[in-house]
């Protein structure tokens, strides 16, 4: 047997007819084993594969023996003259060769546009390596493995002290991302750098920053990184102007956590501009979520203790496990006005937890509440996701994968800006691919590729959580799934 780790890649035959994009896991008698992107496991023999794959094969495994394998290693952050991934607590993972080490920074020599470069990464801020093919978590000083959530979507991340988040924020908040080098600066040069509080004429993405960013950025994930250091760039040119200074890094604060779930960083950002002792500013709830993310509820619960509560808190409360919590910010915001979305919000923290029956409760109040002056749409738009999500849990109860025929369905749910349309692939009772095929969100961040990921770690719909700031997008997605699958039932 033999194995080493690798990137994802694009694997062809010997025919050149069969291709496929995955990740090499291990080869072993003769017989290649891939990693597709989501997460299936194919075999393939070696000698049908294209005469460049065999050779990459041979130059990935003949490191075997100069790479002692992860589980043995005293050190698993030790140098290594083979190729290491690390898994970052941002999210971020990175391949390159460690050269050195210290008790604070780990060093990697990594490849970017051709360009060999080193970078230096805070050792508390790596949760995992993987050497040789073999992945190990690494247990940060002082950290205890947090207690899971019973039916919830996300797993609990990694507990710190308050003390390490503080230095692993500022830490990493203070050097580059890894991928720096090789995202360059690129805007239309159209732009209007000025970037006035409120741009004047007609609406215009070519010539207004937060208009790019709206309609050009946002919506394109291959754009995300180049926006980001478009929004550094303007921090830079007005670092003497108080206004804009504080606007580019509320700014990053929503870029790094919203398109880049670079928790560390975002809230490195939402800490310079004063996010944290001001409570007016709805992203101290997206900052509470970093903290909670990085690995320390108390942060977060603190965070929101001391801000403004808006609908957005009763999310992350129940995404946190305290639904109690949250229900009973939900049952008093209905009382105040706006029922429509507390009990949609109170519906959506029930049935993260698996509590169905009230989830229907709440979503049915909503169905009682009438639509009327300027509230009308809103009203009649979040009822129309009650009803969706009424057919979506009633589906559950009979939805087992067991009874799902082989085959590739389609269905489609109401998202923010029209339907959502979903293609969901069952092969042997198991849910093989969740893949969004046709939308018109915006604003979507990383739901179209987040929600579908989940669905497929989960083998289900049940529990999925929805993404902060994309929940409409995230709860088609779910919605979307469920109804497909209904149409491949025995």
């Amino acid at each position: 047997m033999c194995a080493a780790a690798a990137e994802s890649r694009t694997w062809t035959d010997s025919t050149g007819k069969y291709k496929i994009v995955a990740e090499f896991q291990e080869c072993r008698d003769g017989q290649v084993q891939l990693k597709t992107e989501n997460g299936r496991m194919v075999s393939l023999p070696l000698d049908k594969l294209s005469a460049q794959d065999q050779a990459y094969v041979e130059q990935l495994t003949s490191r075997d023996a100069a790479i002692p394998a992860a589980a043995g290693r005293s050190d698993p952050l030790a140098p290594s003259p083979g190729p290491v991934t690390l898994e970052l607590a941002t999210g971020a993972r990175i391949t390159g060769t460690i050269t050195a080490r210290d008790e604070r920074f780990v060093t990697m020599e990594v490849v970017a546009s051709g360009r060999t470069l080193s970078r230096k990464y805070p050792v508390d801020g790596v949760q995992a390596v993987t050497v040789a093919g073999k992945r190990v978590e690494l247990k940060q000083p002082g950290a205890t493995s947090a207690a899971p959530r019973a039916a919830a979507a996300s797993a609990a991340p990694a507990v710190r002290t308050e003390s390490e988040i503080d230095r692993l924020i500022d830490e990493l908040g203070r050097t580059t991302p890894d991928w720096w080098a090789a995202t360059p600066l690129n805007y239309p040069k159209t732009l209007d750098l000025t970037w006035p509080q409120k741009a004047e004429g007609p609406w215009d993405p070519q010539k207004n920053v937060g208009q790019y960013l709206w309609d050009i950025v946002h919506p394109n994930s291959g754009k995300w990184r180049e926006g980001v250091r478009l929004i550094h760039f303007l921090l830079e040119r007005h670092a003497k102007d108080k206004e804009k200074r504080g606007r580019a890094m509320r700014t990053l604060g929503r870029m790094y956590f919203l398109l880049l779930r670079d928790y560390a960083r975002a809230a490195f950002w939402w800490r310079q501009a004063g996010v944290e002792s001001d409570a007016n500013w709805p992203e101290g709830i997206e900052l509470a979520e970093c903290y909670w993310r990085l690995g320390n509820k108390q942060m977060a619960l603190k965070c929101l203790r001391r801000n403004t509560v808006y609908f957005t808190t009763i999310k992350l409360l129940a995404d946190m496990g305290e639904t109690r919590q949250a229900l009973e910010l939900a049952d008093g915001a209905a009382r105040g006005g706006w029922s429509d979305l507390a009990y949609l919000y109170a519906g959506d923290a029930c049935r993260i937890e698996g509590r169905y029956d009230e989830a229907l409760r709440y979503y049915k109040k909503v169905l009682d509440v009438k639509p009327q002056g300027n509230a009308q749409k809103r009203v009649e738009r979040n009822q129309e996701r009650a009803r969706t999500n009424i057919q979506a849990i009633e589906i559950y109860d009979n939805l087992q994968l067991s009874r799902v025929r082989d085959g590739t369905y389609n269905a489609a749910a109401p998202g923010y800006a029209g339907s959502v349309r979903v293609e969901v692939a069952i092969r042997g009772g198991r849910i093989e691919a969740v893949r969004v095929t046709d939308h018109q969100e915006k604003q979507y961040y990383g739901a179209i590729a987040e929600t579908p990921a989940k669905i497929i770690e989960k083998q289900g719909v049940k529990g999925v959580d929805a993404t902060t700031s994309a929940t409409i997008t995230s709860e088609a997605i779910i919605n979307a799934t469920a109804l497909a699958l209904t149409k491949g039932l025995r």
